[in-house]
Order: structure tokens, then sequence, then C-alpha cells
């Protein structure tokens, strides 16, 4: 049996995981409400549930090493396996990647419990790093790279979207550093 996951995309469904009789009219409703966890829970509400622990959702952000730098934020429960398909070494990956291959990661965001929360999130980074003006270069000393300059204003980014959301449950990593 499969379950919708919204109204707005009936399209689209999941996996049944905690199967209800279908005799129960609400059936459908309670499902959806026992998937759901809100961002502020910690696992520990699972322990006792029939529904086995999901995979922690990720956001990160990649990095290309050619020219033209650029940079993608995205979604995965797997991050080293969508790095993989960024790169083109698996099937998979995002179109908009295809150009800037090979791809490092620079910073990875955990503990997100479910997809909402990790969509939700990626989409304000995106939206913050769009919205930052990027700084000018003032002189020469301070002069830097065009990927330190693109870390620099997602990390700027990534700093507001902290200051708009509760996130004080996620860990933060990053693997390239910036000033």
């Amino acid at each position: 049996m499969m379950r919708l996951i919204s109204g707005t995309f009936p399209s689209v469904k999941l996996r049944d995981y905690n199967p209800i009789s279908k005799k129960s009219p609400n059936s459908i409703k309670s499902k959806t409400c026992k998937t759901q966890v809100p961002i502020s829970s910690s696992s520990s509400s699972h322990e006792n549930s029939e529904i086995p622990n999901p995979k922690l959702w990720s956001v990160y952000l990649i990095l290309s090493t050619n020219e033209p730098i650029k940079t993608y934020v995205g979604i995965t429960t797997d991050f080293a396996r969508r790095l993989k398909q960024h790169n083109g070494e698996i099937k998979g990956g995002a179109k908009a990647s295809s150009a800037g291959r090979p791809w490092v990661c620079a910073c990875i965001i955990t503990g997100f419990t479910c997809l909402r929360q990790a969509s939700s999130f990626e989409s304000k980074w995106k939206i913050f790093t769009r919205k930052l003006p990027r700084r000018r270069k003032k002189d020469k000393e301070e002069e830097m790279s065009q990927s330190e300059a693109l870390l620099q204003h997602r990390r700027r980014a990534l700093d507001k979207v902290h200051d708009s959301l509760e996130c004080s449950h996620l860990e933060t990593d990053w693997k390239i550093a910036t000033r």
C-alpha cells in the first residue's frame, strides 16, 4: 500500500512503513502524522515506535574544481553516493552539476530528521545566497581566489540561515576553510 505525500503533489508517493487497516477512515491522516518529526524533537522519540528509524538527511555544499568555479547546494541521505553521482561516476546527479566536474565537498550540515526540514534549510540557504550582496575587492592585499570568494559568500548566507531558524541540533562541518 502506498500513501500520498501531500495534496499538492498527489502523484508523489512514499513506501508505507506502518500499514493501518483500510477500515479506518482516518488512516492516511494518522500515518502522515506518525511519520513527520518536528525539527526540535530528539531521536529518542522513535525508540518505541513501530516506524523504523528514518535515515538522517544532510544538506551539502560542493565546489567545482574546473573553470568557471561554481558551487552547488543539495540534500541527500547518502553524501558519498551523491557526490559520485555529481562527478559522473555513477548514474544520477543533477543536470546543473554536470558542467563543473569534478566536484569536492566544501561543507556538510547533518542532523535533519526528515526531507521537509532539509528541503526548507536548503531553500533558505539558496535564497539568502541570492539576496546577499557580493563583496567587492578593496585592494590587492585582500584579493582572493574565485573559489574563496564563492565560499565566503555561501558562508555568510549560511550564517543568515542559522540566525533565522532553530539550528542548535545541526552539525556544520566545513571541509574547505574560509576566511
